[in-house]
């Protein structure tokens, strides 16, 4: 609709114009515009230049929307699915991640807890090729076969593909661990970008990265590693307070699998699942469909890979609970004061992320709160068992890293140095507990496979570790059905309290049991492999049964017990080639 009138003008004012412009929009959404016009100056018979404007809305019968100029700032995005893209040196925050934890399974190169190829690459090599050690973990049924399952499809598609060479069988399986490793961490970024700022975020990725205990762990083929790596992956769809990326499903479904490969990961999660609880509105829908079909399912299918291998229905996850929670069996392997993880267990892990992360908890609020608490949660109930280790609070290692991200955050002027200062303290520890610190247990492997190479009209070598129980690997690492034999440590699980494993009744008086193992010659080893510390104790049997040295390989700055610095290879009869 338009209009055009005159009125005579007031005396003293000037000809002017009042446009006055009302946009509707009508049901179907196309915008028509209605122009009123108003000349104000008699000596004009016409609207003049206003019907030039009228005819350049007569032209755009269209009526299109109007297109605001889209802001570049995120301050002015209203899409929030969208993250900030972070780059480095021009690539992505995700290729860079990969690339990164790949770098560490080349630079990582030694071994750190029996655990990472007794427990999980020993027990797929005998699944596979026919031959490997099962410890007494297998035999009484408290390890469930569904995380060395994956290692075991590896080995067959190896296997199947004619690349089943040693340094694939060990190398594959540590960069499937990596590959997941920065899948979460990338996943961890995009989290905190979308639950705090995007400077909170990219500080909590640079701890991350700069964690020396992260670059020593993600890598290796531990239980601890993959429940750290679920773990982290269900905290980004968990419903954080404020978070907007929550999802019910996918964050209960892949706790499921923790607890699966580790049972012990339902300490970690039970705060959060409680606080979940708590706030839920509909909590009977949250049990009844969400909780217990995820639960039923992920215990229904374990509970069938392993009663498939074990050739008799079992529930795995009630054992390891039974065993090492409830008889506390682990003590036998060592015990701790109650406070070890608040004094050492955590401040070992976290390294100079310390003083990060207490200062990041001053600044926490209370969308903060169930992380925090659920790391002190965790670390109180792990100090109530007598058994502790570093990497049983590893999986909380990514919430103490958002709170790390916080501080540099927060800071100003001290930004830099702290960042450059975390990034040198961490290098350090990394390169050296990678590269240096108990290798020797992986090197003198390595010299040992060169005895599957003998042909067929030598004799087959036999090795004797007289060693702490399970101090190397075993047919994993040497990929050939050498006749092997190492001191036992199982503990004694029929409640004799007078009971002595193999080990410590050898190390108590080691000629004696030499000599009673071996009362002649001709069931004699061909080779022996022991710790420097050991030699000059049973320097007399190795005499004179002629047995030389042939190797000496470094092992560790801190020999410790029975632990030594070097490891030592004796030979008898056939010669050894060494690096």
């Amino acid at each position: 609709m338009r209009s055009c009138a005159t009125s005579p003008p007031k005396r003293g004012n000037k000809p002017r114009f009042h446009v006055q412009v009302s946009v509707n929009a009508p049901e179907n959404e196309h915008t028509r515009l209605e122009l009123k016009c108003r000349r104000v100056n008699p000596t004009r018979g016409s609207c003049g230049d206003m019907e030039k404007i009228r005819e350049r809305f007569k032209q755009k019968k269209s009526c299109e929307s109007a297109r605001l100029r889209k802001r570049s700032s995120i301050l002015y995005s209203t899409d929030a699915s969208q993250p900030q893209t972070l780059k480095f040196f021009g690539i992505s925050i995700t290729v860079f991640t990969v690339i990164f934890r790949l770098l560490s399974c080349v630079l990582v190169q030694t071994s750190f807890v029996p655990d990472e190829y007794w427990q999980s690459l020993e027990i797929p090599h005998r699944m596979v090729f026919g031959y490997g050690y099962e410890t007494w973990e297998w035999k009484e049924g408290m390890r469930g076969y569904s995380y060395p399952l994956l290692f075991a499809l590896m080995y067959k598609l190896l296997h199947l593909m004619n690349y089943d060479t040693v340094y694939l069988l060990v190398f594959v399986p540590r960069v499937f661990q990596a590959l997941l490793a920065a899948y979460a961490e990338v996943k961890l970024y995009n989290l905190v970008l979308r639950w705090e700022t995007p400077d909170v975020a990219k500080w909590t990725y640079f701890c991350q990265l700069c964690s020396w205990f992260t670059w020593f762990c993600c890598s290796r083929t531990l239980t601890n590693t993959m429940e750290t790596v679920l773990t982290t992956l269900a905290l980004c769809f968990y419903p954080l307070p404020g978070s907007k990326t929550h999802n019910s499903w996918k964050y209960l479904s892949l706790v499921s699998l923790a607890i699966v490969v580790r049972p012990t990961a339902l300490i970690v999660w039970l705060p959060l699942l409680f606080y979940h609880f708590c706030m839920e509105k509909h909590k009977l829908k949250l049990i009844t469909q969400r909780c217990f079909p995820i639960a039923a399912l992920a215990l229904g299918v374990s509970t069938l890979i392993d009663s498939v291998f074990y050739g008799k229905w079992i529930l795995v996850q009630w054992n390891f609970l039974k065993f090492n929670v409830l008889h506390n069996v682990a003590e036998f392997y060592g015990a701790h004061p109650w406070h070890w993880y608040f004094t050492q267990g955590l401040p070992v892990v976290l390294g100079p992320h310390l003083p990060l992360f207490l200062h990041g908890c001053s600044l926490a609020t209370k969308k903060h709160r169930i992380l925090l608490i659920t790391v002190l949660w965790t670390t109180a109930i792990y100090s109530l068992l007598a058994h502790k280790e570093f990497r049983f609070v590893y999986p909380v290692l990514p919430f103490c890293m958002i709170f790390s991200g916080m501080s540099l955050a927060k800071m100003q002027a001290w930004r830099k140095p702290a960042a450059a200062a975390l990034l040198l303290f961490n290098l350090i520890p990394s390169l050296y507990t990678g590269l240096i610190h108990q290798r020797g247990s992986l090197d003198v492997m390595h010299d040992l496979q060169q005895l599957c190479d003998v042909s067929e009209s030598q004799n087959s070598p036999e090795l004797l570790f007289l060693m702490p129980c399970h101090s190397t690997p075993l047919y994993s690492h040497l990929h050939c059905p050498l006749k092997l034999r190492f001191l036992e440590c199982p503990p004694d699980l029929t409640g004799n309290e007078e009971y002595v494993d193999e080990a410590d009744v050898f190390f108590s008086n080691p000629l004696h049991w030499l000599r009673t193992s071996f009362p002649s010659q001709s069931k004699l080893p061909s080779h022996i492999v022991l710790f420097d510390c050991l030699e000059k104790e049973i320097s007399s049997f190795l005499e004179e049964n002629r047995f030389a040295k042939k190797a000496e390989i470094f092992h560790t700055h801190f020999p410790e017990g029975r632990v030594g610095r070097n490891i030592l290879i004796y030979t008898r009869g056939s010669e050894l080639k060494t690096k």
